[in-house]
């Protein structure tokens, strides 16, 4: 199998890299080994960064899967959403190191995890599945509205507005933007910052916080898959 997710842990840090191609599309071979590289992770009780190719995180679901059929488009986003939703309840700290780029399912990863660095320049970052003639999940509704600023939901939801990082730390999508050469080195800093907290503690609050977000993620999730004729 090719490696499209790459893996290594460095002083407590396991740094978890996409790399598929020009778009770094999200398929099931992808999640796959990202599900498999965060199993890792939580076996080595280690912070994660989670970054993508200079100039691009990910420009979302691969759309040669998508085009397939409804029941191929509709599998691959239930593999998504379960992966988006156990990034949003992971036990130790995830970081996202927003290498350029970070379009739908790219940006919702983004929306899912602990910390969102991103970089300077003209990268683009938000939801444009409205955009694309794509009816926005439940799910989906429901990590954006957990995590974008309020005044940024609708704007990014309905009207699929896309963002510079800059707009992006404004709207909820990033945490903070260095320049690119400093991404990496940025987001060790922080892991090994994020290090110093009792994991215990971290994960059992991060699940007391966010129970009713979970609980209707799991919900939004059923329903997407119900919706399109899928067994849950």
């Amino acid at each position: 199998m090719t490696d499209l997710v790459n893996y290594t842990l460095n002083d407590g840090v396991a740094t978890i890299v996409i790399n598929n191609g020009k778009a770094n599309a999200l398929s099931h071979q992808v999640f796959e080994q990202l599900n498999k590289a965060l199993d890792q992770a939580e076996q080595d009780k280690a912070v994660v960064i989670l970054t993508g190719q200079p100039g691009i995180f990910s420009a979302g679901y691969d759309l040669k899967e998508m085009q397939k059929g409804m029941n191929e488009a509709a599998a691959l986003v239930a593999v998504g959403s379960t992966l988006t939703r156990r990034l949003a309840a992971f036990p130790f700290p995830v970081i996202g190191a927003c290498s350029g780029h970070a379009i739908a399912k790219g940006a919702f990863i983004m929306l899912s995890v602990d910390y969102r660095l991103g970089i300077e320049g003209s990268f683009k970052l938000g939801l444009n599945e409205v955009a694309i003639g794509m009816t926005m999940h439940h799910a989906g509704i429901e990590i954006a509205r957990h995590r974008l600023a309020p005044a940024h939901f609708y704007r990014s939801v309905i009207n699929a507005e896309i963002y510079s990082p800059e707009g992006a730390v404004a709207a909820g999508y990033l945490d903070e933007v260095v320049a690119p050469d400093q991404l990496l080195t940025r987001a060790n800093e922080l892991a090994q910052g994020f290090r110093k907290l009792n994991m215990r503690a971290h994960a059992q609050t991060k699940l007391k916080t966010k129970a009713g977000y979970l609980e209707l993620l799991d919900l939004s999730i059923k329903k997407d898959s119900e919706s399109l004729g899928l067994s849950a």
